[in-house]
């Protein structure tokens, strides 16, 4: 499960680096945004707060 998460922020950062060079605004803020919520998840997830 820990993997996956880590995989798919990965790919959400990767991809908002993309966006923001190819002079998409609107997707590398998006993406920013997912990958934050994400770590986030991931932190809570790490802690111990989220039961999987």
């Amino acid at each position: 499960m820990v993997l996956i998460l880590i995989i798919v922020l990965v790919l959400v950062l990767l991809g908002g680096g993309y966006g923001h060079r190819r002079g998409n605004r609107g997707l590398a803020g998006g993406s920013g945004l997912l990958g934050l919520i994400l770590i986030i998840v991931l932190i809570l997830f790490l802690l111990g707060y989220i039961r999987v």
